[in-house]
């Protein structure tokens, strides 16, 4: 066991060094990510990828929906799902971020109408995504109020449109704290209920068979899990936490 630690140790800083080596040659690294984990997640830190690695230029092409097909023009995918060998087929995957949500709202729509314990909910406008269709049902459920699962909601096709319609005031939503983590930080959004949690199948960095063991993509996927680590919520102590359905979908 020992001896395995100590050995991947060693493989990551070999990665390191030799992705920051030669630095006159600059190397292309193309990221294929779900649109709203792109927009919230990886785009607003990769600048301290840039500057741990600067001769690596990352190019992130998006994808409107998690069920997008992997295909080729891409270094690494990331995607909500499985590390499991059978789950990617041609591929391996490692797990790199964990995924939560919670209930989301702008400040200046809580000062109007506060919300302190689950039943403040009723009044409230519940604004879902197509894409995250199980995210209301299942937070009520979690919250106690199954009953309530029938209030009407106003829906958007993805879940950023979704997010931006919650900081705009108009309405509440149910979103996931990795991505939310800089808004709230920034007070675009706040949550409310932040003891009330979901938790989901979290994020894979997908890798083509093809692509061999090419060290930049090692030293990519060893710091979108560092990152991962460093932004993932702490859940507090007693707080109500649904797990994840086998049959969650990748959306």
């Amino acid at each position: 066991m020992f001896a395995d630690e100590v050995g991947h140790a060693f493989d990551r800083v070999a990665r390191a060094a030799d992705a920051c080596s030669r630095p006159t040659t600059r190397r292309i690294l193309r990221v294929s990510a779900p649109t709203s984990f792109a927009m919230r997640w990886l785009i607003p830190r990769l600048d301290r990828f840039h500057a741990d690695h600067p001769h690596v230029e990352v190019v992130v092409g998006t994808v409107s929906t998690l069920l997008e097909d992997l295909r080729g023009g891409f270094d690494i995918a990331i995607r909500r799902g499985n590390a499991t060998e059978a789950a990617w087929p041609g591929h391996r995957a490692v797990r790199v971020i964990e995924d939560i949500d919670t209930l989301i709202a702008s400040p200046a729509l809580l000062e109007r109408r506060p919300i302190r314990t689950p039943a403040d909910i009723e009044g409230h406008v519940l604004l879902a995504s197509e894409t995250r269709a199980g995210d209301w049902t299942d937070w009520l459920d979690t919250a106690g109020l199954p009953h309530l699962v029938g209030l009407p909601r106003q829906t958007f096709d993805h879940f950023f449109v979704t997010r931006q319609a919650v900081e705009d005031g108009l309405g509440i939503g149910i979103g996931p704290l990795p991505m939310l983590a800089i808004d709230i930080a920034a007070g675009k959004l706040t949550t409310p209920l932040p003891e009330i949690q979901v938790r989901r199948t979290g994020y894979v960095a997908v890798v083509p068979d093809h692509a061999g063991r090419m060290p930049v993509i090692g030293v990519f996927i060893d710091w979108l899990a560092d990152e991962g680590q460093r932004g993932s919520p702490a859940a507090p102590a007693g707080q109500k936490v649904l797990k994840p359905d086998p049959r969650d979908r990748m959306t």
